[in-house]
């Protein structure tokens, strides 16, 4: 019997088996036996965009797009949880340093295009809320030199602290963190120079010109704030003393609450004040970028904002990072503002000389 061969449907017309040939499918993709359009074209395509994004910088220019927002606009943008809005405008000057990294980031990718935004956008940013303070703004004349110094209760020297502050001359010196044992000795030290003076908790002050109606100013259940009135030769003068609470960066976020409510219960007593001109001096143990300070900035001019030279920062004395120590006034002009040399204490003294004729009108 005689076996028939059917043809074989693949094979070509020579007996040889015939090759499958690809295909191409709608938009260019190549079909075939072994490859069909779908799934693994959609993920070469998210590959492929992931590649750009990695390739051009875009992650680098969205960091520098986002950071020239957090530092143009961290007035109004919303409040981070555990007061951490509060902590980041704290440190937001040192926000400048971010942009060498961005730069550097979008060079290693080299990403020109990211590398110019990095250093153009936060740079733009920075300068345009930054720049002012670092002018010389500071101005001759003025008609009354004031001091604050936080002197730190553990102060080993406060002799030293004494002669250093004297030699500032100052008509109106304040002092912050007192203690029952060091208060007594700076109250002698001052006394020759200084006739009069109040003080009372860990807060005092002390003035070449008569003081009036000196008070505790209840901001805490332990005195750490105080008001006189100062008689000086061009018209009086109402300053205020205040060492707000200590604030700590911990897993609750920036535990501020107690410096909140104290600040609140001050800027209250500020705003009540019937003297026209005012000063607030002390630390406050926040800068004036802190949008927690602003029931008291609101009303109230930073003399180193308007009258100084750079940042100013006085904590930590050794490698000062920022500004807490405040002189802010109301009703009277600053001609200058500066730190002093460091003390025993682990903060700078700050000083300004004002005019007590008050602001222009604008």
């Amino acid at each position: 019997m005689t076996a028939t061969t059917r043809p074989d449907p693949a094979a070509a017309p020579d007996g040889t088996a015939a090759r499958s040939l690809p295909s191409t499918g709608a938009g260019g993709t190549t079909v075939g036996p072994d490859r069909t359009p779908g799934a693994s074209d959609g993920a070469a395509d998210a590959g492929a965009r992931r590649r750009w994004w990695r390739r051009r910088g875009a992650a680098v220019t969205g960091c520098s797009v986002l950071l020239a927002v957090g530092v143009a606009g961290h007035g109004v943008l919303p409040r981070l949880p555990g007061r951490l809005s509060s902590l980041a405008e704290t440190l937001l000057p040192w926000s400048a340093l971010a942009v060498p990294v961005l730069v550097a980031a979008a060079l290693l990718r080299r990403a020109r295009v990211a590398a110019a935004v990095a250093l153009v956008v936060p740079a733009a940013a920075w300068l345009a809320v930054f720049g002012g303070a670092l002018a010389d703004k500071t101005s001759p004349g003025g008609d009354l030199t004031l001091v604050s110094h936080n002197v730190n209760q553990a102060n080993p020297d406060p002799g030293g602290t004494v002669r250093s502050l004297l030699a500032a001359g100052a008509d109106v010196l304040a002092l912050e963190e007192l203690s029952p044992a060091t208060a007594p000795a700076y109250e002698q030290a001052l006394a020759e120079a200084y006739p009069y003076h109040f003080y009372q908790g860990t807060v005092g002050l002390w003035s070449v010109h008569p003081l009036r109606d000196a008070r505790a100013v209840p901001i805490m259940p332990w005195t750490r704030a105080m008001r006189a009135t100062v008689d000086a030769p061009g018209g009086r003068l109402a300053v205020y003393v205040a060492h707000l609470p200590s604030v700590r960066v911990g897993p609750a976020g920036f535990t501020a609450g107690a410096r909140d409510e104290a600040l609140g219960l001050l800027a209250a007593e500020v705003r009540a004040e019937p003297v026209r001109r005012v000063v607030v001096l002390g630390d406050l143990n926040g800068s004036t970028d802190d949008r927690a300070l602003r029931p008291l900035t609101d009303r109230l001019v930073s003399a180193q904002a308007a009258a100084g030279a750079g940042f100013g920062f006085t904590w930590p004395a050794r490698l000062p990072a920022v500004r807490i120590d405040q002189i802010l006034l109301g009703g009277v002009r600053a001609a200058s503002a500066w730190t002093l040399p460091a003390t025993a204490s682990d903060h700078l003294p700050v000083a300004a000389r004002i005019h007590l004729s008050p602001d222009p009108a604008p």
